[in-house]
């Protein structure tokens, strides 16, 4: 059994994955502004209720991991924040909020939970198709889009950095599923995929990925958007 750190667990995508790996008996932390109920009642979840946006608040994932688990094996940066609105619309905060939780979060919490991985270890960002380069792209979402591109290519490098460790660092580009955040950004807009589904992809993933792969942005979509 592996320990799980999984960041965006309140609802959706997230929400799924920590009740998987935590039923299949895998210890989870889940990381999210707010708490399930569900969770609390889990003995295999263990909740933090932080804001990733904001770094200091971090400090609680490092003395968790130090003081409880000493060791973690997969983390999944799945937590994400968008805006849908023309490009002028968009103020210099608003764009800066989307970048500290689509980036500046990730690499923030890669800083603290790198220092307990080990050879073996599993670091999967959840991106977007609208980050990858020469996909369909949809006006209104320059900051979110953008800021799934950077984090591609900060994975791509962090692969590159960590090889020599034995820590495979992969992003997962997906395209439509049928979450809240989706429907935030085309109402009334049906997906073939549910969050469960995804969950179930992105779950075995998680644990077997790095066998095959580091480094690689897999494009996991059957639909546009």
């Amino acid at each position: 059994m592996k320990n799980i750190i999984i960041t965006g667990t309140s609802r959706g995508i997230g929400y799924e994955l920590a009740l998987q790996f935590a039923n299949a008996g895998h210890q989870v932390l889940a990381i999210s502004r707010k708490v399930p109920q569900a969770f609390i009642e889990n003995q295999n979840i263990s909740c933090l209720a932080v804001d990733i946006s904001e770094e200091g608040n971090l400090q609680k994932v490092d003395d968790f991991i130090a003081n409880t688990w000493h060791k973690a094996d997969v983390l999944i940066h799945n937590a994400g924040a968008l805006i849908h609105k023309p490009f002028t619309q968009i103020t210099s905060q608003e764009f800066e909020y989307i970048y500290k939780v689509n980036v500046f979060g990730v690499a923030a919490l890669n800083r603290v939970v790198l220092p307990y991985m080990k050879s073996g270890a599993h670091v999967i960002t959840i991106s977007s198709m609208g980050g990858v380069q020469g996909t369909v792209k949809f006006a209104g979402l320059s900051a979110y889009s953008s800021s799934k591109g950077a984090v591609i290519t900060l994975s791509e490098l962090l692969a590159e950095e960590y090889k020599e460790a034995g820590i495979a660092f992969n992003v997962l580009a997906l395209g439509a599923v049928n979450t809240e955040m989706l429907q935030e950004a085309f109402p009334g807009y049906e997906a073939p995929l549910s969050a469960a589904d995804m969950a179930n992809y992105i779950y075995d993933f998680a644990l077997t990925g790095n066998k095959y792969f580091n480094g690689k942005v897999l494009e996991v979509s059957s639909s546009t958007p």
